[in-house]
């Protein structure tokens, strides 16, 4: 799929993506992409609240927003405070923050170093299938992965719902469907430092191995090129027409 010729280009806190070109494919529903660097949770829980309205509303296509967080514990609908073991000093020695979260899941870790996707489709009328939707991430991120030479296997009943590579699991999935509109979504280690999935039992498991593409490789690829990957993967799993958008074109108009 082409991408448009985009290439990563130097910003703060990370290269920002270029936003030139656009598939020509006119048949299938456009999917308005970014990469934003680093954003705050709460911050990117309000952009996916205003850009799922204005897609419900019709103001606005369906998007992927691609990013990473600072450090952040975040609990599911299922979650239990008790899953966060560390105590108050250390996540404050950390740096770590918590926040709640209307996703489905447990408590789970976001921080520098991985790739967080946040897709804001509508799956009406065509996937109005929440598990098919769960295994079409999945295969996104299986497909991603094997663009960096890993060989990755989705496993889709609780509490494993992820991805894995060579039994450690690479990836986490968490979301909320709201009238067949999709908020959340997953998690991805690039680079994260995975000492920090310590504090917490992740995702209900007290004894998961966490790993990231740089544990498993030996080398970390740029995030970017991860975000890059991730969009073609995606618009190939679901049959999108990928356009990017730039951040400045995200928020509602005043």
């Amino acid at each position: 799929m082409d991408l448009g010729g985009q290439r990563p280009e130097q910003g703060n806190d990370g290269a920002r993506l270029a936003t030139h070109g656009v598939d020509s494919d006119q048949t299938r529903r456009v999917l308005r992409w970014t990469y934003l660097g680093r954003v705050a949770y709460q911050s990117a829980l309000e952009l996916q609240i205003d850009s799922r309205e204005q897609l419900r509303q019709g103001r606005a296509d369906e998007r992927l927003i691609l990013l990473q967080h600072p450090h952040t514990y975040t609990l599911g609908r299922s979650a239990d405070r008790g899953e966060i073991l560390a105590g108050s000093e250390w996540l404050a020695a950390r740096g770590v923050t918590i926040a709640e979260s209307d996703r489905g899941g447990q408590v789970t870790y976001h921080g520098p170093g991985q790739l967080v996707g946040y897709p804001i489709i509508n799956l009406d009328p065509d996937r109005r299938d929440i598990r098919r939707y769960m295994h079409d991430l999945q295969e996104v991120l299986v497909r991603t992965l094997a663009v960096f030479g890993l060989a990755a296997e989705a496993r889709h009943e609780q509490p494993e719902i992820g991805v894995w590579c060579a039994g450690r699991k690479v990836a986490s999935l968490g979301v909320h469907i709201s009238r067949w509109i999709t908020t959340h979504g997953f998690a991805l280690n690039v680079a994260t430092d995975l000492s920090y999935f310590s504090g917490i039992v992740p995702c209900g498991m007290p004894r998961v191995e966490m790993a990231s593409i740089e544990s498993l490789t030996g080398s970390a690829p740029e995030i970017e090129h991860v975000a890059l990957a991730c969009v073609e993967c995606f618009c190939d799993v679901f049959d999108r027409q990928p356009q990017p958008i730039r951040p400045e074109e995200l928020a509602s108009p005043t």
